[in-house]
């Protein structure tokens, strides 16, 4: 009788792309089989996941070939090309995730989505690989020089103009504004800040237009429509996180009513306010949203029309900053930040944040 294995797998890179590794972990009936972890030398974030579920599948294989498998990763991206739901377009991806199906036969494999908390084992196996090649000094050096020649290669990466929705009646008094009922639309002002900054996004010639299907956002990304031509993609990949019960409340009313809990998000980026999304669950989220924008628009340029909470996620995620980053970040009404992503290999670049000479 065939046997049945689960396998976690996890993968991590200190600069994605920077040293890498990947960790993987091979259990039956509940009984860990087999530890898996290794260093795979300068590579990003998704080579690094495709590495430890290849790792995995191949150890199992030898095990049993006939074998049954469920994958659990955190990864996304992973997860969805494997299923076959999300294409492959990176020559590179195309790739590993044949090796990964010449692996072990894939009728016999499913494939699930797991948080990252639920991945612990397996990324901390990623994360020993990576500890024992950290005192190798000269990776450091081959990383840098890595980011360089990248950054000044002739491929063309995806690019991607973040647009933060216009002011509306909650925007000048900073009160929250997440995903709730409210739902605002734009004030006057925020409609001329939309106008002016569809004018400036033409000038970009993106080649697709998507956003968050909240009023605010389509509001804005209408704007941006009739002055480029392009079709609104609406896509909830891209709303804003949810604020609970804040929702609506400024910041001075929510410190009256819960000072205790108002201090608790600020001190941590893993609490949920007014029982909502935290910015480390929008983290998750909005990475795992880059990685299928560059997977399905490689070498285009992409508008996203989203909110300061997202955008301030994904610059943050973008420059490797601590979680908690994004509380000393702002996006403001109709800013423009820009992020490009190297379709081979998943390198990202901050470009620009927080744009608004076209507001003067």
């Amino acid at each position: 009788m065939a046997r049945s294995f689960k396998l976690t797998a996890d993968g991590g890179s200190r600069g994605n792309p920077g040293p890498a590794g990947y960790g993987a972990v091979v259990s039956e009936n509940g009984k860990i089989l087999a530890e898996l972890f290794d260093v795979i030398g300068i590579a990003t974030n998704n080579v690094a996941e495709y590495s430890g579920l290849l790792a995995g599948l191949s150890h199992i294989h030898q095990l049993d070939p006939e074998a049954t498998v469920e994958v659990a990763m955190d990864s996304k991206l992973v997860v969805e090309q494997m299923s076959g739901r999300w294409q492959i377009k990176h020559a590179d991806m195309r790739v590993l995730a044949k090796q990964c199906r010449d692996a072990h036969n894939p009728l016999l494999i499913t494939y699930k989505w797991i948080p990252r908390d639920e991945n612990s084992h397996a990324d901390r196996l990623a994360n020993k690989a990576l500890d024992g090649e950290s005192a190798h000094k000269p990776a450091a050096v081959i990383q840098e020089n890595y980011l360089t020649d990248r950054l000044r290669s002739d491929e063309v990466p995806t690019t991607i103009h973040f647009i933060r929705h216009g002011e509306t009646i909650l925007t000048p008094t900073r009160k929250f504004s997440g995903t709730g009922p409210l739902d605002p639309e734009l004030t006057t002002d925020g409609l001329a800040q939309a106008e002016r900054v569809a004018a400036e996004v033409a000038k970009l010639k993106p080649d697709f237009l998507i956003a968050s299907p909240l009023r605010r956002t389509l509001e804005t990304a209408a704007a941006i429509a009739r002055a480029t031509g392009l079709d609104v993609i609406e896509d909830k990949d891209w709303y804003e996180l949810s604020f609970g019960s804040w929702d609506g409340k400024s910041i001075e009313e929510v410190k009256a009513e819960n000072p205790d809990d108002y201090q608790a998000w600020l001190d941590s980026s893993a609490y949920r306010p007014g029982g909502g999304e935290s910015y480390d669950e929008a983290r998750s989220r909005v990475d795992a949203a880059l990685e299928k924008l560059a997977a399905e628009y490689p070498g285009k340029s992409v508008v996203v029309v989203t909110h300061n909470g997202v955008i301030k996620s994904a610059a943050n995620l973008v420059i490797g900053g601590p979680n908690d980053g994004v509380f000393h970040m702002d996006a403001t009404p109709c800013s423009i930040s820009t992020i490009s992503i190297w379709p081979s290999d998943g390198l990202r670049a901050l470009r620009s944040f927080n744009e608004r000479g076209h507001h003067r």
